[in-house]
């Protein structure tokens, strides 16, 4: 089919559904696929489009197949980049490609066995911070849990409360800075001549300032701790070379940023369903039990956790953190027919993929046991929680190793009240989870 086929959403549309899409878009989105099909062209302006689609091989094809063809837009490399810097998560072409090279290694499940311990011990003392017989917010656990994980895991112990606590409020201000920008671009003028972006790229100098002093602590002492900084200050690219200090600091912001938020928010969703869904909150109890009576070893108890692993994997298909992924091709494309004009924007929605009727059987429903060795969903392009591609997310057997070890022991220690109200959502840059309030009772 010809590029003026693909069906069009208009801009009248747009506008008028414009304040319920600043609060969600993803209702309206789905609207619009039920209506128009698996691929639209919603008009956002005059001679502005973006092209949505959840169609799984086509998102396969762009992030894999033809990913040559395909960059990431302006908001990663360009509005994130001003706050974080050029590391994995914002590089392009070239130098996209030595980094993922040069940092790779340090992600490989070898190198993440020596992480465990100290990752277990950051996700024990956070949820000992869990208050029970009372409603609580667990969003804001997870996230402190998440970052604490993140920074333990770069820098063990040699990082002081207060220094957390100022990345972790700068990280998270720049973030909700940049959902600004993005959900107001009316504002942009103001934003940048008010102050209000400078007042941000300066927090990012302070916490660029804290990052410095750590790793010149670390390099002084010459002291080895095996954690991610000491893998980080041991890469060396083809010519043998280190990274230099400004980009080493750019990939630890990055790190911040990509590990934590995404993080916490399947941890959230994870909770609010087992609260929704006591059965599968025994069969984790259960199984942690016996594997902790079987083994020591953090990372033989992880491989035991077999169903604990399968839930998390559901939630992440229910509620995808990274919901949506945006690509820009460099020249003209074609797909089964269909003509991607040079510059065209299109947009993934996994939220909508993870659940396409077409590819999922009960596709609203909560049933871990889907993942089971018999449902490859895993290999298919139906399921991309952690991306697809050359650019999938470097971090996610990180990812996942936590989130198992932080679920596993959530249940050990905690039953979690049964809930039926409807699991809220807040789409920003991520899937963020809304008014998380569960109750808790000590086992």
């Amino acid at each position: 089919m010809s590029n003026k086929n693909i069906p069009q959403v208009s801009f009248l549309k747009f506008l008028g559904h414009a304040r319920n899409i600043l609060k969600n878009p993803l209702p309206f989105h789905h609207k619009n696929f039920e209506e128009k099909g698996d691929t639209f062209r919603l008009i956002i302006g005059p001679g502005k489009s973006v092209i949505f689609s959840r169609d799984a091989y086509l998102a396969e094809y762009v992030l894999q197949k033809n990913q040559k063809n395909y960059a990431k837009s302006p908001i990663q490399t360009k509005d994130l980049a001003k706050y974080v810097g050029r590391g994995l998560l914002t590089a392009e072409g070239g130098h996209w490609k030595k980094q993922r090279k040069l940092i790779q290694p340090a992600f490989h499940k070898k190198q993440l066995t020596l992480l465990l311990e100290s990752i277990h011990k950051a996700i024990l003392t956070e949820l000992n911070k869990i208050e029970t017989d009372k409603e609580v917010d667990i969003f804001p656990i997870f996230n402190d849990l998440a970052f604490q994980t993140v920074v333990k895991s770069l820098f063990s112990s040699a990082v002081g409360d207060k220094d957390i606590a100022r990345l972790q409020y700068i990280t998270e201000a720049a973030q909700k800075m940049l959902v600004r920008e993005l959900r107001q671009p009316f504002l942009s003028l103001w934003f940048k001549y008010g102050g209000e972006i400078k007042k941000h790229t300066d927090l990012t100098d302070e916490a660029r300032d804290i990052l410095k002093k750590l790793v010149k602590e670390r390099k002084d002492s010459g002291k080895r701790e095996d954690d991610l900084l000491d893998m980080l200050l041991d890469a060396r690219y083809e010519d043998g070379n280190e990274m230099d200090e400004e980009q080493l600091i750019d990939e630890i912001l990055i790190l911040f940023t990509a590990g934590h938020e995404t993080t916490s928010n399947a941890l959230t969703f994870s909770a609010e369903l087992l609260a929704r869904n006591p059965e599968s909150q025994e069969k984790i109890f259960q199984e942690v039990v016996k594997a902790k009576q079987e083994t020591n070893s953090l990372m033989e108890f992880i491989q035991s956790c077999s169903y604990t692993k399968k839930m998390i994997e559901e939630t992440m298909r229910l509620y995808p953190p990274a919901y949506f992924i945006d690509r820009i091709n460099k020249e003209d494309d074609e797909f089964e027919g269909m003509k991607i004009p040079k510059g065209s924007n299109l947009l993934f929605s996994f939220h909508e993929i993870h659940k396409h009727k077409s590819h999922w059987k009960d596709p609203e429903k909560f049933d871990p046991e889907r993942f089971s060795e018999t449902d490859p969903y895993l290999h298919t392009p139906f399921y991309a929680p952690f991306g697809a591609g050359p650019r999938k997310c470097i971090g996610n057997n990180f990812a996942m190793f936590e989130m198992m070890i932080a679920i596993a022991e959530l249940v050990e220690k905690y039953k979690i009240s049964p809930k039926t109200t409807p699991i809220e959502i807040l789409p920003l840059i991520t899937l963020k989870p809304k008014n998380a309030i569960l109750r808790f009772q000590k086992r």
